[in-house]
């Protein structure tokens, strides 16, 4: 086993360890306390609650308040608006009354936790928005540039894999003998990393088996004002995932890895 291996094996035991539920005195929600960071860095809180054989997961409004707090006011844009609507409905979601939320089958508890918890977490990035020297987030950035290299992808890419998990990936480029899945960092941190190879790793067989492809990972990273750690770049290439540097996007290897 090596060090990558290790390192995803302790996310795992720090997920659970750092996941506390509470159940209301007064209510049939449950609280569901995670250990990933929100807005203000205070951890991210999902409630649930049971109704029969049905689920609904809400985030009490808590999302979007903060962004308010942040300064950015999703209803005064048209552009925000679309953005925080294609983000929930990639994941299956709504927002009524800026409480987004799902239902759907007691079943389907650890999918759809799991979305809503990668919602929420896309949704608090929107607060980049408020400041005014971003023209763009990065996403979308990369999508330009996918355009301007006259590549033909998929957004929004999702699969399932040997957990029976489904992921998201951002793009995917498909051509007969081969597929590529494209994950964009705005930042990159051991965090979506280790989320981002675990989802590689967990898609690449059920994938290729299905698909009688060959697939591929890439991460590009937006390395336009920090330097990206070379032990992140190490843990990409031991899993035979390949990534692509924003300041380094134009160069002939670079562009060559987009070619499936």
């Amino acid at each position: 086993m090596n060090w990558v291996n290790t390192y995803v094996d302790d996310y795992y035991k720090w997920l659970r360890e750092k996941t506390f539920i509470q159940q209301g005195s007064t209510t049939d929600w449950f609280l569901i306390n995670t250990p990933f960071l929100g807005a203000f860095n205070d951890t991210i809180e999902i409630y649930a609650r049971k109704h029969g054989d049905q689920l609904t997961l809400s985030d009490n409004g808590e999302t979007m308040a903060n962004l308010e707090l942040q300064g950015l006011h999703i209803q005064g844009s048209k552009k925000r608006k679309e953005l925080l609507d294609s983000i929930l409905l990639s994941y299956g979601l709504n927002c009524v009354n800026n409480e987004i939320l799902v239902e759907t089958n007691l079943e389907n508890f650890s999918q759809s936790k799991h979305n809503f918890l990668q919602a929420i977490i896309e949704v608090n990035d929107l607060y980049v928005l408020s400041k005014n020297n971003v023209a763009s987030i990065f996403k979308e950035d990369v999508r330009n540039y996918l355009d301007s290299q006259n590549i033909i992808y998929t957004p929004d890419f999702i699969s399932k894999g040997a957990t029976g998990l489904e992921f998201n990936f951002d793009f995917q480029i498909a051509q007969k003998s081969k597929e590529i899945v494209i994950k964009s960092f705005n930042t990159v941190n051991k965090q979506n990393l280790s989320t981002f190879l675990f989802s590689w790793e967990d898609i690449k067989p059920v994938r290729e088996k299905s698909t009688k492809k060959d697939v591929r990972a890439i991460a590009i990273i937006n390395d336009s004002e920090k330097r990206v750690k070379s032990e992140f770049l190490d843990a990409l290439k031991s899993k035979s995932a390949s990534y692509i540097l924003w300041s380094e996007r134009d160069t002939r290897a670079n562009k060559d890895l987009l070619v499936a």
